[in-house]
């Protein structure tokens, strides 16, 4: 046994040193002065190109359709836990927060699943028809999120354009895809509103990169769009469709699993600026997420059938308002929930409904060093199930322009408040796979930050420092001799550190992003051997973005992130430390930019470390796909 830990630990260190050694050489070679693309290249109109994130170098995964989810795996401030690939299930992570505690917001309204965290991302919205993800934490997450107690995954909806896109894939393990959208403006007469629609179709299927890893997903997704001078209203409706299977998806008994997901989202959403710097909008939503979750496949229904079926309904309307010297942002959301379920009924109830109010003032005044603002202000959160909390925020700031670029400086305090999901409240607190608490209470997060961002020499660096404290956060922790997982409130102070560097130039983009975090904890007395989820965190995580444009078409695109974890008595394979690359090569043909073909190999060091404990690693994959754009 020691051998073989011993030929892990090598092998993980000579794919470290392997990664490490090829970016420099890419960085190296994109930093020299190379020659300048040849005239007809600089002169050529390329069709667009979709962007769904600035800090990440792959923007579409290898082995599944594309998702909102697949940028965020690189996001320099966000951690990915994925079962298998991060299209299948993710747990999505800021600053050392679980899953429960990442909220998702589009448009006006945030989006929510009742039952549990891990179906959080799942969003039947094909990522052509979103704006990049803004990152909400601190300050902005009190005033801007929703029953999300760490942060906000942020989209936008994105103006509709004539432009389309076919795309075909293929790779190993029986992986194929297919995918196609199309955008379509109506302009209206001069200075009146135009009239856009989008319409996708995605699918993908594979055997997956284990046995009974395979995977079946199916999107369609369209939109209404109104276009106005300085409005845009959004009509939606998508579908998506998940089956996939992974061993230890969710337990760690070495048992087959499966999830069917099928996931309807119908949203509406009004955004209009007006004034200087001031905007307001208005959404609604419904989703419908239903979930056939089956420990162990070959036993359909064993151990209890896990079917659950949650409806959603919600509203939402946020803007801020400027006003001379000073300005005010607001924010107001609603929500009601129902579960249906064949499990979850050892509860005290299946249905809430959720009410938010934000309002934070803000004062602005120009100073000797440059310009200086206050922002005071708080957040009421409070549904029918449990007690209300009034959460208080407030930010100072130092804005600073100087011929060598701007300069900011801010130290902020942000309380927030979140209540559990069904998952944790209604499961059986005395038997099965999965053992809640029906009087798990609200939990409260209190965040003191230090941060900057600046701009130097072609460079954007931003750096925060923060001290968090959460009390009463629901975590699932295991005991050994118990055969399941057990949802148990702990309070935890979490320390962290968190920096971001971009370069951005004619021949290359490349971002590099470090996190620090170390984290105490106390589960108030109750019996834990190990922590599936808020103990489960990078110590230090390092990712590396680069985008390197060669000439003649050709473009290589490379993602990595190496980690170092805290241990975790779970983790069962591939050690504490992990280093994952994404390697894409593209090339458009000279006199023909519509065309794209691309070769991605994801795993590049078929690491296997456990991003979730217990959870087998994806192996490594590779693919190839073509794609013509209009």
């Amino acid at each position: 046994m020691a051998s073989t830990r011993g030929f892990r630990a090598r092998r993980r260190h000579r794919g470290v040193a392997g990664c490490l050694a090829v970016l420099g050489m890419t960085l190296g070679a994109g930093a020299q002065t190379l020659p300048a693309p040849a005239a007809t290249e600089e002169a050529e109109t390329l069709p667009e190109y979709l962007i769904s994130s600035p800090r990440v170098a792959n923007q579409a995964p290898v082995g599944t359709a594309a998702m909102p989810v697949s940028v965020l795996r690189y996001e320099p401030r966000v951690d990915i836990q994925g079962r298998n690939q991060a299209e299948q299930q993710a747990d999505v992570s800021l600053r050392g927060g679980i899953f429960e505690s990442t909220g998702f917001k589009v448009g006006a309204v945030s989006l929510y699943d009742p039952q549990t965290g891990h179906y959080f991302a799942e969003l039947p919205v094909a990522p052509a028809m979103l704006a990049p993800p803004e990152i909400l934490t601190g300050a902005r997450n009190s005033l801007e999120g929703f029953n999300a107690g760490v942060g906000t995954i942020a989209y936008g909806w994105r103006a509709i354009r004539d432009r389309g896109e076919l795309a075909l894939g293929f790779g190993d393990h029986g992986f194929n895809q297919q995918s196609f959208y199309a955008g379509k403006v109506w302009p209206g007469r001069t200075g009146g509103t135009a009239v856009a629609a989008d319409v996708e179709l995605a699918r993908s299927e594979s055997d997956g990169s284990r046995p009974f890893g395979e995977h079946d997903f199916l999107r369609l997704a369209g939109r209404v769009q109104l276009q106005g001078a300085r409005s845009q209203t959004d009509l939606f409706a998508g579908y998506q469709a998940k089956f996939f299977g992974w061993p230890n998806l969710y337990t760690p008994f070495g048992f087959n699993e499966t999830e069917n997901l099928q996931t309807v989202l119908v949203a509406a959403n009004h955004r209009a600026a007006y004034g200087t710097g001031s905007w307001w909008q208005l959404g609604g939503y419904y989703r419908r997420n239903k979930d056939d979750y089956e420990f162990n496949r070959a036993v359909p229904g064993a151990s209890n059938p896990f079917q659950h079926t949650t409806h959603v309904r919600g509203a939402g309307l946020d803007g801020r308002h400027e006003f001379a010297g000073a300005a005010l942002g607001y924010r107001a959301a609603g929500m009601t929930d129902r579960l249906q379920s064949t499990a979850l009924t050892f509860g005290r109830f299946r249905t809430r409904d959720y009410l938010r109010l934000a309002l934070v003032p803000e004062i602005s005044r120009e100073v000797p060093s440059g310009k200086f603002t206050l922002q005071a202000g708080a957040a009421y959160d409070d549904t029918n199930r449990d007690e209300s909390a009034l959460s208080p925020v407030l930010s100072v700031s130092l804005l600073r322009a100087g011929a060598a670029g701007p300069a900011r400086l801010y130290l902020e305090y942000a309380e927030n408040s979140q209540v559990a999901t069904y998952t944790a409240l209604n499961s059986n607190a005395a038997a099965g796979l999965f053992r809640g608490n029906p009087n798990l209470g609200r939990e409260t997060t209190r965040n003191l930050e230090l941060g900057a961002r600046v701009e130097r020499a072609g460079w954007r660096l931003e750096a925060a420092a923060f001290h968090r404290r959460e009390d009463e956060l629901v975590d699932w922790t295991f005991r050994n001799g118990v055969v399941a997982r057990t949802a148990n409130p702990v309070d935890i102070g979490v320390t962290g550190l968190e920096v971001l560097a971009a370069r951005h130039t004619a021949r290359f983009d490349l971002i590099l992003g470090y996190t620090f975090l170390d984290k105490d904890s106390d589960y108030r007395a109750a019996l834990v051997d190990a922590s599936f989820y808020a103990l489960n965190f990078a110590k230090h995580r390092l990712t590396a973005a680069l985008t390197w444009r060669l000439g003649r078409g050709w473009e290589i695109r490379a993602d990595n992130e190496l980690r170092i974890q805290e241990r975790n008595p779970l983790r069962v394979n591939g050690g504490e430390e992990a280093i994952l690359s994404t390697l894409g090569v593209h090339y458009r043909p000279p006199g023909l930019s519509s065309l794209e073909l691309s070769l991605q190999l994801d795993n590049l060091w078929d690491d296997d470390f456990e991003e979730v404990p217990s959870v087998p690693a994806g192996r490594r994959q590779f693919s190839g796909g073509v794609a013509w754009r209009w």
